[in-house]
C-alpha cells in the first residue's frame, strides 16, 4: 500500500514535475492576487496567448525561446496600454483585439515552418518531459518575481487599489504599471512548461480569487493564495499520475474544484440569514 502511494516518486520525470510545480506556485500565487486586485484577469489572459508568435520567432532565429516569449509578451503589453489611451475603445476591447491577432500570427507562423516542438506542448505544457534547462529557468524567473512581488507589494496595491493616491504619495506609476507587465511576462514564460500558454490564465487567475473570498485583508491574501496554489499544484501533479492524466488540466481542474467549494461556502450563510430575516 505505501509503496503504490509512494510509486510517483520514483521516476525522474514525476520528480522533475514536482519541482517545477513547487517553483512556479508562489510567484503565480502571488501575481494573481494583484490581478485580481486591479482586474487584470483579461490581461493575464492576454499576455498568455500573445507569446505564442515570439515563441515561433525566436525558434526560427536561433535564440533562446525566453527571450522571444518575453519579448512578444511586453509588445503585446505596451501595445494594449497605448491603443486603450489613445482610442476611444475601451481596454477590455483592445486587449480582445491584440492577443487574439497575436495568438493568431503565432498559429500561422508555426504552421508555416518545420518544428520538432508539439504545439499541444505549448499551449498545454509538457510537466512530465521537464528537464534541467527548464527547471533552472523556471527557478531563476521565479525566484527574481518572488523577491519583486515581496519587496514591493504594498507600493503596488496603493497603485492598484488607487493610483492618483499613489502618484500623490510619489511613487513611479509608470514604472510600478510596466514594472507589472514585465513581471506578468516573465511568468508567463516560467508557466510554459508546466501549463503551457492555455492553461496558464488559470495560475494567475484562480489563487487570488480563491484567497480574495476567504481573507479581508491583502496581506493574508498573499498568504492564503501561495499556500492553495502550492497545495493545488502538487496534489495535481500526484493525482496525475494515478488517474493517468495531464498534469496541468489536472491541477486546473483542482483550482477550480476549490473555488467553486469556497464561493459555495461563502454564499451559504448569507442565503440563509436572508431567509431567517
Amino acid at each position: 500500500m505505501i509503496e503504490t502511494l509512494l510509486s510517483p516518486f520514483q521516476f525522474g520525470f514525476m520528480q522533475n514535475a514536482f519541482w517545477i510545480a513547487a517553483m512556479v506556485a508562489v510567484p503565480t500565487a502571488l501575481l494573481s492576487c494583484f490581478l485580481v486586485l486591479k482586474g487584470w484577469a483579461l490581461m493575464g489572459d492576454a499576455v498568455s496567448h500573445a507569446v505564442l508568435p515570439g515563441i515561433v520567432l525566436a525558434y526560427i532565429t536561433g535564440i533562446p525561446l525566453i527571450v522571444g516569449a518575453f519579448g512578444a509578451g511586453m509588445v503585446t503589453a505596451l501595445a494594449t496600454g497605448y491603443l486603450a489611451d489613445n482610442s476611444r475603445v475601451k481596454r477590455d476591447t483592445v486587449m480582445g483585439v491584440v492577443y487574439s491577432g497575436m495568438f493568431g500570427a503565432g498559429v500561422v507562423l508555426y504552421t508555416s515552418v518545420t518544428s520538432e516542438a508539439h504545439l499541444d506542448h505549448i499551449l498545454f505544457g509538457n510537466m512530465l518531459g521537464v528537464g534541467s534547462e527548464d527547471l533552472w529557468t523556471a527557478g531563476i524567473i521565479a525566484l527574481f518575481v518572488t523577491v519583486a512581488l515581496a519587496l514591493k507589494w504594498k507600493d503596488l496595491m496603493l497603485h492598484a487599489f488607487d493610483p492618483a493616491q499613489a502618484r500623490v504619495s510619489g511613487l513611479p506609476v509608470g514604472l510600478l504599471h510596466y514594472g507589472l507587465l514585465a513581471i506578468l511576462s516573465l511568468t508567463v514564460v516560467a508557466t510554459l512548461s508546466a501549463t503551457g500558454l492555455i492553461l496558464a490564465v488559470g495560475l494567475l487567475i484562480a489563487p487570488g480569487a480563491i484567497a480574495f473570498l476567504i481573507t479581508r485583508s491583502f496581506g493574508r491574501m498573499l498568504v492564503v493564495a501561495s499556500v492553495v496554489c502550492l497545495i493545488a499544484m502538487l496534489s495535481g501533479v500526484y493525482a496525475s499520475f494515478f488517474l493517468d492524466s495531464a498534469p496541468a488540466p489536472t491541477i486546473i481542474l483542482i483550482l477550480t474544484g476549490i473555488f467553486v467549494a469556497v464561493f459555495i461556502r461563502k454564499s451559504y450563510p448569507l442565503r440563509q440569514t436572508e431567509a431567517t430575516n
